[in-house]
């Protein structure tokens, strides 16, 4: 957040369990005539995302699996097209947490399913649902969804933190915990794109204490 004023742009709080981001951003839109960059449903938004992707195999040549966090689905989606375009063998799967698991639904019934203000520690995937833009993506390019627990999630936060001296947002750790928890079965080269690390001090306190 400090890091965030700093820049000089103004932080507005509010309650995940009576709003969402999307609903204030456009009142706010409104009111004020801002204009609202997507944050994940939008084809450029998609296509910047997935440069992660393109750089990795860029760095390492060949992946046999991709492990890719996802909320609302632009990265996800972005690091599917890139990998598919690049090495249409590489396996890409989408994590998400247990208590946000609408893509994961969506993905295996093929019908868009909504979790509204899900209660997990990885804010960032605290979306309701994939996009109008992302949602048809994921189904064409994505290979499988899984899940991990808020255990498995805070596990590979620290595993990170104290192993591998990084300090990683709970949402960019969900390959991570897919991993330490084996929710997948890693075979050949696997990478795992780590998408963040907006934590703030007190959060990140929490988790190495728990």
């Amino acid at each position: 957040r400090i890091a965030t004023e700093e820049y000089g742009a103004t932080v507005v709080e509010y309650d995940p369990q009576k709003a969402t981001r999307q609903e204030i951003a456009k009142a706010l839109a409104v009111e004020h005539g801002y204009a609202i960059v997507p944050p994940y449903d939008h084809l450029d938004i998609i296509a910047g995302q997935g440069t992660a992707a393109l750089e990795l195999f860029g760095e390492v040549k060949t992946l046999n699996m991709l492990l890719v966090p996802c909320g609302g689905g632009g990265l996800l989606s972005g690091s599917a097209i890139a990998s598919k375009g690049i090495d249409p063998s590489c396996r890409v799967v989408g994590i998400e947490p247990e208590l946000a698991d609408d893509a994961t639904k969506s993905f295996h019934t093929k019908t868009l399913h909504t979790v509204r203000n899900p209660p997990t520690i990885a804010d960032g995937t605290r979306t309701p649902s994939l996009g109008e833009v992302t949602f048809p993506l994921v189904l064409k390019y994505v290979d499988d969804m899984r899940t991990v627990s808020e255990t498995e999630i805070i596990e590979a936060v620290k595993f990170l933190f104290y192993r591998m001296k990084l300090v990683v947002e709970p949402s960019g750790a969900l390959g991570v915990a897919a991993l330490l928890s084996r929710k997948v079965s890693p075979k050949g080269q696997v990478g795992v794109i780590i998408s963040g690390g907006n934590i703030d001090a007190d959060t990140m306190t929490l988790i190495l204490n728990t």
